[in-house]
């Protein structure tokens, strides 16, 4: 069977998160302890202790997941478990860069800390708003957006999640018309979601210049195997085509189901969620039904794989 990688996103932040792994294992623990001086602050702590108010501000909880999703890589590798290609869910791209070599640890928890930052600024300049259409198809779902934009606002798809899940992103008007219409079009459920901007959408487009620049200060490097793309859902192989990619996605659907279905072209059949939660693995799993699947947030989860699962997945 042949591995890939795939990194959570935003939204898979907790309180307590990463702490059972570090006082575990050391490797995780100097993970943290790197993160928060790259940061200047302690970012360990409000991702072990909260409050979760402050820890699920944008610009901490990227950091914060990126954080525990590294700490989790240090440990699988090791394992030397051989990883054919890796993904992540918007922020948790910049997770499976990292896991590539394409740009340092520290450099990785700084941007992604800024970046969050330039989206909350983003969405402060022109709020907006996310919503969960259950039980459409993506075809329906681009409809219902486009004939709710027609009334005014933008309202957009943001994330193809699975079949039948999509989530919008846009004006908060624009968003309430387009579920309405959702709605009536046969969808299920239309879940408005507690976000602090329409997140990939044309709504947070001034974040990209400041991403830009600050990236240009960075030295990337070409993955040491591919990263599928949040954006275009295809592989990529060279530092130029990440850095131009990594600023597309802030106003770029997250073509997840796309993702999945090019690392299973890849020969993928196996997939390690690496960092907190197992949303990513819930959706493998209907987007691919005969994939195995593994969510490896914890210290528990993390000690079963490598002590009874290691040899039977090389």
């Amino acid at each position: 069977m042949s591995t890939g990688l795939i990194f959570p996103g935003q939204g898979s932040q907790h309180v307590g998160m990463g702490r059972d792994i570090a006082e575990r294992f050391l490797l995780a623990r100097d993970t943290f302890l790197e993160a928060d001086e790259a940061l200047g602050f302690p970012l360990s702590q409000l991702c072990w202790e909260g409050p979760e108010a402050e820890l699920t501000r944008t610009e901490n909880a990227q950091p914060a997941i990126l954080v525990h999703s590294v700490a989790v890589w240090r440990l699988l590798q090791p394992l030397d478990i051989p990883v054919l290609a890796a993904a992540g869910h918007s922020l948790g791209e910049w997770s499976a860069y990292v896991a590539a070599g394409t740009l340092s640890f520290a450099d990785a928890v700084r941007t992604v800390r800024r970046r969050g930052e330039l989206m909350a600024k983003a969405g402060a300049e022109r709020p907006g708003t996310m919503a969960a259409v259950l039980g459409l198809d993506d075809e329906a779902t681009q409809r219902v957006c486009a004939e709710a934009s027609q009334a005014g606002g933008i309202a957009v798809p943001a994330n193809y999640n699975a079949p039948g899940q999509v989530v919008i992103s846009g004006d908060p008007e624009a968003v309430e018309r387009a579920g309405g219409l959702a709605r009536q079009g046969g969808a299920k459920r239309v879940l408005p979601l507690n976000v602090s901007g329409a997140f990939h959408s044309p709504l947070i487009a001034s974040a990209e210049e400041g991403l830009r620049d600050w990236l240009a200060q960075l030295s990337l490097r070409d993955p040491s195997f591919p990263v599928v793309a949040n954006a275009t859902a295809r592989p990529v192989r060279n530092a130029a085509e990440a850095g131009r990619l990594l600023i597309e996605q802030l106003t770029a659907p997250v073509r997840w189901v796309g993702c999945v279905q090019a690392m299973t072209e890849l020969g993928i059949d196996r997939f390690l969620e690496v960092g907190p939660g197992n949303v990513l693995c819930g959706l493998v799993r209907r987007i691919e039904r005969g994939a195995e699947t593994r969510a490896l947030g914890t210290a528990e989860a993390f000690e079963e794989f490598s002590n009874n699962l290691a040899t039977a997945w090389n």
